[in-house]
């Protein structure tokens, strides 16, 4: 087994990269965990950015990976969600990480996730599968995000419940952070559904959304509206490509940070 290279001399510091130390990790599942790390002073990022991160390769050269932010912008850390890929190249050794460790860290965020490539809306949905769900941890800590929606919601959709990674976070509505206002978090929705076993809500993203299920808990109308709705889409390539058709059969535009619409992917990682 593959285990990380630990020894921060094998690292090299260069214009694109810089290394950190790993602060906590916390594994969710056989197959789920998040790590944190440190934060440069200069490390800045919008909220639903992307950042490479990465180990030493084999033959020398830096083996990177993108991910998307966890934290908050505001955040001291760095936090990331990643999946266990046994013989992934990168994942499979990242798995095994420890805190003290080092690991490298892009010094160039970017992304289509955010809110500068969205028109103005009244409710925005965040749609995601698996750890897709990780920018959108990072957005709904955003005090900006709720001051442009009267409604923020999240649908979290995974195939066994404990792979519902800051699910009491969730389901406190943010308790505890420390920017975010009590009717910040009156404006807050979480819907977590589950495939593979019972749960209190089941089924696929698109089954909820047929049924309106996805919207019980709005006080909008129980459908997408282009007109007011925003949505972002973040999980396998399969889902987004899914879920993007859908929208654009219900009269949704795909948006991009220099032509803002009513519906976002992130396109480096369906590409």
């Amino acid at each position: 087994m593959n285990q990380p290279i630990t020894d921060r001399e094998q690292f090299q510091e260069s214009g694109a990269l810089s290394v950190e130390t790993v602060t906590h990790v916390h594994h969710w599942t056989d197959t789920l965990f998040s790590l944190k790390m440190t934060r440069p002073p200069s490390f800045r990022f919008r909220s639903g950015e992307f950042v490479m991160i990465g180990l030493p390769g084999d033959n020398g050269k830096p083996l990177l990976r993108a991910y998307s932010m966890a934290s908050p912008s505001y955040a001291e850390e760095i936090e990331f969600l990643s999946i266990k890929v046994q013989d992934g190249p990168l994942t499979s050794r990242l798995q095994h990480i420890k805190e003290g460790d080092p690991i490298y860290l892009g010094k160039k965020p970017t992304g289509t996730l955010v809110t500068d490539a969205l028109l103005p809306g009244k409710r925005l949905f965040m749609l995601s599968t698996g750890t897709g769900l990780a920018p959108f941890m990072s957005l709904v800590r955003d005090p900006e995000v709720y001051a442009m929606y009267d409604e923020v919601i999240v649908v979290h959709s995974v195939r066994h419940k404990d792979e519902l990674a800051y699910r009491e976070l969730l389901e406190s509505k943010l308790e505890g952070d420390p920017l975010l206002e009590d009717e910040d978090r009156e404006r807050f929705i979480y819907v977590p559904t589950v495939t593979r076993e019972p749960f209190r809500t089941t089924g696929r993203i698109q089954t909820l959304i047929d049924s309106g299920e996805l919207f019980k808990e709005s006080k909008g109308p129980q459908k997408f509206v282009p007109e007011d709705d925003r949505v972002m889409l973040c999980g396998s390539m399969a889902m987004i490509k899914d879920h993007a058709g859908d929208l654009e059969n219900r009269g949704f535009e795909e948006g991009a940070n220099n032509k803002p619409g009513q519906f976002v992917i992130e396109r480096a990682f369906v590409g």
